[in-house]
């Protein structure tokens, strides 16, 4: 199908992560112009090299989400090169520190809400111009099921993730009437790295293919999803197919919303 995304201006952040990589590598395939951020010049100089896209379709930049005027230049700079801004799409995200409440710290959710939360803000905010003056655009959030659900000793990343999922829902009423789409994907487990750093800090003395087992029976295929379906389903939001969703999350988690397992 062709989502029609040729030559659309695409940001992504976070694009070195496990989720990042693959949004990246949709979004190619599509022929988007993209500007992806990554926190490591190091990570973006050994993933963009593997990376199938013309050299005029990418622009790359080292940004720090949580500090407000790195991204605020890192949009800025996107606009000025490629003159527009179709799509943004902020998945940078940190899970911080597994603890119960009674050993929880302020600097563990003031770092987990500074990704999470203020990370994402900033990026809707420098973005909403550009697309307002288009009359056009699409924020496309990667959140969690996190934003519906608890976990234990993960207070500090679901209520974070709660609060990206008001704020997709309060921008989505501010900007829909500017032609606007403004909403989430929501993954339960994803195969990466970070699931395997939750993994441990859970179950530090289980093996990889215990925890998974214990986690993945929540799913009704009993498996995690892969980093390829949450950019898939992105891409299906970023494009004018998905016109008439605002303000929404669209769940990734087989089952997971229905079942008690």
């Amino acid at each position: 199908m062709d989502f029609g995304l040729k030559n659309k201006v695409v940001v992504i952040t976070g694009s070195t992560g496990g989720v990042g990589q693959s949004l990246v590598k949709e979004f190619a395939k599509e022929g988007a112009k993209l500007s992806i951020s990554s926190t490591s010049q190091e990570k973006l100089d050994k993933f963009v090299p593997n990376l199938d896209i013309d050299s005029d379709h990418l622009l790359t930049s080292i940004v720090d989400v949580t500090k407000e005027d790195q991204v605020k230049q890192f949009i800025s700079k996107t606009i000025k090169h490629y003159g527009s801004l179709d799509v943004l799409v902020p998945n940078a995200g940190d899970e911080g520190k597994s603890l119960p409440i009674e050993k929880q710290t302020y600097e563990n959710f003031e770092h987990t809400f500074a990704v999470n939360v203020f990370g994402v803000m900033y990026c809707m905010k420098y973005a909403a111009p550009q697309m307002i003056k288009q009359n056009s655009g699409h924020i496309v959030v990667i959140a969690s099921n996190g934003s519906m659900v608890g976990a234990p000793a993960m207070s500090q990343y679901c209520s974070s993730k709660h609060a990206t999922l008001g704020l997709v829902k309060s921008v989505a009423l501010e900007l829909g009437s500017h032609g606007i789409n403004v909403n989430a994907v929501s993954p339960g487990a994803i195969d990466t790295d970070m699931m395997k750093r939750i993994e441990k800090m859970a179950f530090p003395n289980l093996t990889h293919e215990e925890v998974y087992k214990k986690y993945a029976a929540a799913y009704l295929d009993d498996r995690y999803a892969s980093p390829k379906e949450v950019a898939d389903v992105a891409i299906f939001l970023a494009s004018d197919q998905a016109s008439h969703i605002n303000g929404g999350a669209v769940r990734i988690d087989n089952g997971m919303e229905s079942t008690s397992r």
